[in-house]
Order: C-alpha cells, then structure tokens, then sequence
C-alpha cells in the first residue's frame, strides 16, 4: 500500500489485527491485571484479608520466577543459533525486518559469554535483548504484575465501589503520564476483576439482557476497528485518517497515537465481551482455550524460529546474488539481498511453519514450563519463612 496505491486486502480494518502485534501486547497487559488481581479482590470483598495479603506476597515472587526463568532460557536458545551460524543466512534476505533483528556473532569467545550476560540483564533493565528483541515487552509485563500487587496491598482495607473510583484515578494518570503500555491497561484489568464480583452490576446485566447485549456487540466492534488503527503512514486511508484527526483531541500532547490506540480498542473490545455472553461462551471453546494456553510459549519461541527455520525454508533455496560491485569512484553499490525462493512457496511454507511452532510451543508448554514452575517453586522452598514453625513459635510464646 502506499499513499497512491489501493490497500491489500490484510490492510484493511478488522483483517490487519491478525498480523499486528501491538494489540496483543495490550490485550496480554489488561489480562495481567485481571487475572492477577481475580483473587485477592474475591479475598478483600469476602472478608479475607489477611488471606488476600499473603498471597499477593507469594504471587510477587512466583510471578518473577515465572517470567524470568523462561526468558533467560529462549535468550540462551537464541544466543546458541547465533553463535553457531543458525542467522547466517538471516542477515543476507531481502527481508529489512529479518535483517534488523537478526544478530551476528560475537567476535571472541569470551565475548559471547559477556554478550550473553549483558543480555539477560537488559532484558529487565530496558527491555534491550539483541537475541530476542520481541522480549522487550517482559519487562513492562513484569513492571505491571507489581503495578496490579501493589495496588492490591495499598486498597485492600478500602471498600469496593471506593477501589474502583481509585482505578479510575489511577488509569487517568497513566493516560496523561503517556503510559499506553502498561498503566492504563492494569487498571483497565483490575476494574474489569471488580465487576466480576460486583453483584449490583451482574443483576443489572441479567435484568437487561437484550440492551447489553446490543451495547456489548457495538463495543466489540468498536474496539476491533479502533486497535486496527496502523503503525506508520495512518494518513494514507480514510478511515485511519479519521482516527489521526480524533487522536489529537483525546490523547496527551505529543503522545504515540500507535501504541494508544491499540491499548484503547483492545479496553473496549474486552469490555464488549464481558457483558456479552455469547462472546463469552465462544471464547471459552476448548480450541480456543488451547491456543491461550500455548501463547505465551508461542510468544518466546516465534522470533528465534522465524530468522532461523522459516528463513531457511522460505530463502534457502534461492541462488545468493552476486556481489553489485563497486562504481568508477570505488565505491561499494548498495548489496543485493537474497530473493524468495518463489512466491508460491509461501502458500506451503508458512502453514508448516506455524504447524511446527505450535508443535515445538505444545512441547514447551508441557515439559519445560512445568520445569520453570518447580524450579520457582524449589527456590521458594528455600527462601520463604516455614509459616507452621512461625505459628508454633507464636502459640509457645
């Protein structure tokens, strides 16, 4: 597509969420604060304090261990493909994006262990991983479970209708900070974990069934048209220009109307399907559920595999151009990179690709995230107080 050109049909509306990856990051961000906050709520409003206390206290530190510990394995994973050849061809493709994100080996062996090191620790400073650079948003994720804890240990003495009056605030200060990644869409999560609990609200819904249920549909396809909303060029279709003129009457100054869109459409969509209970019931297919459950391996593993495996299958094939030579002052030509196999390749390649990452995703899911949850758990067991020893203590006292 360009400003002169028609759009293909993935560019328009609706069909182009399937392949961006900001809405996903949005989406993963409200469901952190919902699911993170789901139990401690149900705690507080029955009651149960001092329970919803200390398990946000051991969810912190699982949560870590839980984040951590598998991305310090697919950074390794990738910093061994690298090392050993497994991006060479990555760097040569016709592909800018493959190309960028690609890395090169290190120049010593010592200095690939450093590169490593420096690495995994980047991850969590700035996000910074040149092995896996889709890893970027751990940090933010991880940054937001604390954000969720946090605002849990700060309200739980606080009654209901007061703690979401205290998300409302908190999410109007995020929006005005310019924190479309995480801030605004905690909140949006844990506001949402509160109405599930709210029984005022559920009535309400049960005794209008047919008005939510319009309401709810014209929500979801508000927030799908709006987290359509592309990452360059917005200007060059109508309906995202729309948007780009709306955007400066809504968002701070100076504000990436890119990331807050996403974040803004994937709040109302969600919204849309809490309230509508047949968006609920089709969500809850067992099909859908298994893909929910491979995505966040599906999410560590998809970077590394597409500059190594589909890259081989979709380039590998293809004769390496001849190098472009130089002109009369000596100067290099720009290289030539590497073209598609064939076009047709494709229609096979990316099919397989997707069937095999899923694959390598199921096994993920079932060998190594149980390994990742003991050796949290191990950890655990060896740093955590024993609380039937600290309540003995305390009846002998």
């Amino acid at each position: 597509m360009s400003e002169s050109l028609p759009p293909f049909i993935l560019q328009l509306p609706f069909l182009r969420i399937l392949f961006m990856g900001r809405p996903s990051v949005a989406i993963f961000a409200i469901l952190s604060g919902y699911v993170n906050s789901l139990k401690p709520i149900k705690q507080t409003r029955a009651g149960h304090i001092d329970y919803a206390l200390t398990g946000v206290a051991k969810s912190a530190f699982r949560r870590t261990g839980r984040f951590m510990i598998p991305a310090i394995l697919t950074t390794t994973l990738s910093w061994l493909l690298c090392q050993f050849g497994g991006y060479g061809l990555a760097h040569h493709v016709e592909s800018a994006w493959i190309r960028d994100t690609s890395p090169l080996p290190s120049s010593s062996f010592a200095g690939a262990f450093y590169d490593l090191y420096n690495n995994l620790i980047t991850t969590w400073t700035n996000g910074g991983n040149e092995y896996d650079r889709v890893q970027w948003t751990l940090c933010y994720l991880l940054r937001g479970s604390m954000l969720v804890y946090l605002t849990v240990v700060a309200t739980a003495y606080v009654q209901s209708k007061y703690r979401m009056l205290i998300y409302g605030v908190l999410y109007v200060y995020y929006w005005k900070m310019g924190d479309p990644v995480i801030g605004i869409n905690i909140y949006a999560g844990m506001l949402l974990a509160e109405l599930t609990f709210d029984t005022d609200v559920q009535s309400h819904v049960a005794d209008h069934p047919h008005i939510y249920s319009f309401l709810s549909t014209a929500l979801i396809f508000l927030g799908a048209f709006t987290l359509s909303y592309p990452e360059e060029n917005p200007e060059w279709a109508r309906w995202s220009t729309g948007l780009l003129h709306l955007g400066y009457h809504i968002f701070p100054e100076g504000a990436e109307f890119a990331r807050y869109y996403p974040a803004l459409g994937s709040q109302i969509l969600l919204f849309g399907v809490f309230f509508n209970p047949t968006a609920k019931r089709l969500l809850s297919a067992s099909a859908l559920c298994w893909f929910g459950k491979m995505s966040f391996a599906v999410y560590l593993l998809h970077a590394p595999l597409i500059r190594s495996l589909l890259t081989w299958m979709l380039y590998g094939a293809s004769a390496q151009p001849l190098s472009p030579g130089k002109d009369t002052d000596g100067t290099d030509f720009p290289p030539a990179w590497t073209p598609l196999t064939s076009r047709w390749l494709l229609f096979f390649a990316i099919p397989l690709f997707y069937f095999l990452l899923y694959r390598l995703a199921h096994l993920w899911t079932a060998y190594v995230d149980p390994w990742c949850g003991r050796a949290t758990n191990w950890i655990e067991e060896r740093v955590f107080r024993d609380d039937s020893r600290l309540e003995k203590s305390v009846l002998l006292a």
